[in-house]
């Protein structure tokens, strides 16, 4: 087969040549990421032979070989993993982050730090090696295949792809650049393994002597899988380079759970919770999970089952001595094994994300901004451990004026009024439109704190929530309050204003009704009990699906001059324009649209020509 020159995608060539041009404040983290693609291919490879022993029995002393030659400038990374396929070579090394591309590059800030997160949580890794090398070869040939393959680049518009001679596995060669240089050397490379790659369970193996690269070659790292080693003999560090081996991620984890289980059921677990979520962190269909290992053997990268949706965030491995090497996604679906595993994964995270909770707010905030809505969704979806994702749950209230997520249910229950048995909330499109809500006016007179929810899914959560700790929710935009120190009005049927307004509004409305909410506000609307709200409308009609009606009810504030002014008025187009006026408001500070805001114009228009007369 003849050689094809193939053109970067666009992105693809943006993001090149931010790498390029010193994107990574640290540049000998290629070299990790070179190294952990090595481990995963052989990780692959392990898996494939089981099935198909016949791929690795040529070569099945599994290792990682680091080569250089400092006169020619060249340093190379070699395994004898899985390798690729040429199809494999043109897909996976001429697409950078084939989804959510242009969201990624809106944003990109120009801050280096930012920048190398964002690019981390693409999984890239391989292109880091653009940041020292002024070219770029790939040789390798796919396990149970007779040719191999050739890849080669500069980083610029376009890559080669060739056929050619090589051994099972992928070698990536180097040629540095002149500024980099110093990775031409053994010692240098030696560090850099011991620091950054010395968890990995595969040997890494460079030559014995740097002055003189010869056949003699010598393992330079402990090549002891990490989580099959005690705690006490690891030390942070190592956590934090396995974890950012595992995830390909450039910051260090929030937290980490490492625990072995001995008894009825036997496995290792090290769980980490990632320090920001990735740009597709919403995105529920695409694959998720831990890494699976059984008997230190790995079998998949996302095993999805060992976790609840709702914690996809979280990165690590599980190692299980009882399941069989030969495990399918199938059997792992009946396993009541998998089941009792899953049960007590999701548990520990909990409790570790309780732990962090409770010894660290300022740490657990941070967490919540990236990972609260994700949550959120948990307490919808896993009844068995609502409760302990309630105590989870942070929230912004009127207590505090930052925009900060930050008040726990049991806070507020703490400082609620003696007489207060609820917990109160408000929900809203955003969080502004929550604080401006004419619906707070009496809590804020009483001094009632109120819960402010204005993430997408709060409307849906709260549909599942019905108390915590003995204390029912109150959406204080339904039905009507119950509050102490605050009067019933009078029936509305023998209330002459109430009638002219309910005349006017027909259909609109389900009712119309003297107030107990406002004490600044003129009207606001309320649902019904059983009414869905307006995230819920709008989610629903923007999947397509059919929207029920509903009507609400329309409330006046009796003691606000303008409904004062509409009592006097006579004319009864005037009144009509009044009535109308003070219903689409009512509607806007609920942060709704107007169905036809030209009318709404045209009403504001002849009154203020009345005005002027």
């Amino acid at each position: 087969m003849t050689a094809e020159t193939h053109g970067f995608q666009t992105e693809a060539r943006k993001l090149l040549q931010l790498m390029i041009n010193s994107l990574y404040s640290n540049k000998e983290i290629f070299l990790r990421e070179l190294i952990s693609n090595a481990s995963d291919a052989i990780d692959k490879l392990r898996f494939e032979a089981l099935a198909q022993p016949q791929l690795s029995e040529a070569d099945s002393d599994y290792r990682i070989l680091i080569e250089f030659d400092k006169d020619a400038g060249t340093l190379s990374v070699a395994d004898n993993g899985i390798g690729m396929s040429r199809q494999e070579v043109v897909d996976n090394l001429g697409t950078i982050a084939r989804s959510g591309t242009e969201e990624f590059f809106a944003n990109l800030t120009g801050d280096q730090r930012q920048d190398s997160t964002l690019i981390g949580q693409f999984g890239v890794g391989f292109y880091s090696a653009f940041i020292v090398a002024d070219e770029v070869q790939v040789l390798t040939r796919k396990a149970g295949e007779d040719y191999g393959t050739s890849w080669k680049s500069t980083g610029e518009d376009d890559f080669i792809v060739d056929e050619a001679e090589s051994n099972r596995g992928t070698r990536v060669l180097l040629k540095l650049k002149q500024d980099a240089m110093e990775f031409a050397d053994g010692f240098r490379l030696r560090n850099i393994v011991r620091r950054y790659s010395d968890h990995i369970g595969i040997p890494v193996e460079m030559p014995k002597d740097d002055n003189e690269p010869g056949d003699e070659k010598e393992i330079v790292n402990s090549a002891k899988a990490l989580w099959t080693r005690s705690r006490s003999e690891v030390s942070e560090t190592e956590y934090h380079e396995f974890y950012k081996h595992i995830s390909h991620d450039f910051e260090d984890p929030t937290t980490w759970s490492h625990n072995r289980v001995e008894g009825k059921f036997e496995y290792t677990s090290l769980l980490y919770v990632p320090a920001r979520a990735p740009f597709d962190l919403w995105n529920r269909e695409l694959p998720r999970g831990l890494k699976l290992y059984v008997q230190r053997v790995f079998i998949m990268d996302e095993a999805d089952q060992f976790l609840p949706l709702y914690l996809r965030f979280i990165r690590g491995i599980v190692d299980s001595n009882d399941l069989p090497l030969n495990v399918s996604r199938e059997l792992l679906q009946q396993s009541e094994h998998v089941v009792s595993i899953r049960n007590a994964l999701t548990k520990r995270v909990l409790d570790m994300l309780a732990k962090m909770a409770e010894e660290d707010s300022e740490k657990y905030g941070a967490f919540w901004d990236e990972f609260g809505q994700v949550l959120k969704e948990g307490a919808g979806e896993d009844a068995s451990n609502r409760d302990g994702l309630l105590n989870l749950m942070r929230f912004t209230s009127t207590a505090d004026e930052s925009a900060a997520q930050r008040v726990a249910l049991a806070t507020y229950k703490e400082r609620a009024k003696e007489e207060q048995k609820k917990i109160y909330f408000v929900l809203a499109e955003n969080l502004t439109t929550a604080r401006q809500s004419p619906h707070l006016e009496v809590f804020k007179q009483q001094g009632i704190e109120v819960l402010l929810l204005s993430d997408r899914v709060d409307e849906w959560l709260m549909s599942f929530l019905t108390e915590f700790d003995g204390w029912s929710f109150q959406d204080i935009m339904r039905g009507e309050l119950d509050l102490p120190d605050v009067d019933k009005p009078e029936d509305s049927d023998d209330d002459p204003l109430i009638q002219r307004i309910q005349d006017v509004l027909g259909e609109k409305v389900e009712s119309v009704r003297r107030s107990t909410r406002l004490t600044d506000s003129a009207a606001c609307l309320v649902l019904g009990d059983d009414d869905m709200g307006q995230q819920m409308r709008q989610i629903m009609a923007a999947t397509g699906q059919s929207v029920p009606d509903s009507k609400p009810h329309f409330e006046i504030n009796g003691d606000h001059p303008l409904v004062g002014r509409l009592d006097k008025e006579s004319d009864e187009d005037r009144f009509s324009d009044m009535v109308l006026i003070l219903f689409d408001q009512a509607s806007l500070a609920d942060g709704s649209a107007l169905l036809a805001p030209g009318e709404y114009v045209h009403r504001i228009n002849r009154l203020l020509l009345d005005l002027l007369k």
